[in-house]
């Protein structure tokens, strides 16, 4: 039998994953903890295979929690953090259930976390330690200091500071990086352009923002806008609407 941690702050969520498996026969023993401290001191005495385990919670945080587990489980994150952080559960393959979720979805997560138990494979926590520097350098600026991409077979953090420049592609953003790769990102430029620090990242054209750093020369030309040409030899534009953007993108040296 595989027994189950429920660890949540608020009753009713306790009582709705309690809900949810009581129609799973190989479902036994099930604990409930409100907060961080009792998931530490229930895990160690219980050695629970599954932990539903809330992030937001008073004292010790679901994360934090996680980082002092001394036993092994399978951890299926219960979270009300956005897309991007969700993609970072992902790349640690731990699972997750993105607040407030439905039946199917609590079952799939579920269903993933039997499967692990069944193959002795349990949560990485040095993966989840990662996650939680991860998440705290996120929290500590309003602009991204990485990117979650989604590549064909995988997931890849990029560096923000290896990206050369962004190119729109309807709703995706082609990423060029530094060392001359690139790859395709699900979101808008207009999205980007809001979680990259502006002082670093100029949108100069309606299809493009760039890295400043990467700027070499400004070359005018004849219709008024300026041809910019980055360290890998690309070539942008920049366009007569985005002229208030000149200064920024010639003061390279600028805080």
């Amino acid at each position: 039998m595989i027994s189950v941690l429920i660890a949540d702050d608020e009753h009713l969520a306790r009582k709705t994953i309690q809900y949810l498996l009581q129609n799973q026969a190989d479902i036994g023993d099930i604990y409930f903890a409100e907060n961080g401290n009792q998931v530490i001191e229930l895990a160690k005495k219980h050695h629970p295979d599954i932990i539903f385990l809330d992030i937001q919670m008073p004292g010790k945080s679901g994360l934090q929690a996680a980082e002092l587990l001394e036993i092994d489980a399978v951890i299926v994150f219960a979270t009300a953090f956005d897309q991007y952080a969700i993609s970072a559960f992902e790349l640690n393959a731990i699972d997750y259930l993105l607040k407030p979720f439905d039946d199917d979805r609590f079952y799939q997560a579920l269903d993933k976390a039997k499967r692990q138990v069944a193959n002795n494979q349990v949560s990485n926590l040095a993966n989840i330690n990662e996650l939680i520097i991860h998440l705290k350098q996120q929290a500590d600026s309003p602009f991204k200091t990485q990117l979650v991409v989604k590549d064909p077979g995988r997931i890849r953090l990029i560096d923000v500071d290896d990206i050369e420049y962004i190119q729109g592609a309807g709703n995706y953003a082609d990423i060029h990086l530094i060392n001359g790769d690139h790859l395709l990102h699900r979101a808008t430029l207009t999205m980007l352009e809001t979680q990259l620090n502006p002082k670093e990242f100029i949108r100069i054209h309606r299809s493009s923002i760039v890295n400043r750093q990467c700027v070499r020369t400004l070359t005018a030309t004849e219709t008024g806008d300026y041809l910019v040409q980055l360290n890998s030899k690309s070539q942008l534009t920049l366009s007569r609407r985005n002229k208030n953007k000149l200064d920024t993108l010639l003061n390279l040296n600028s805080v």
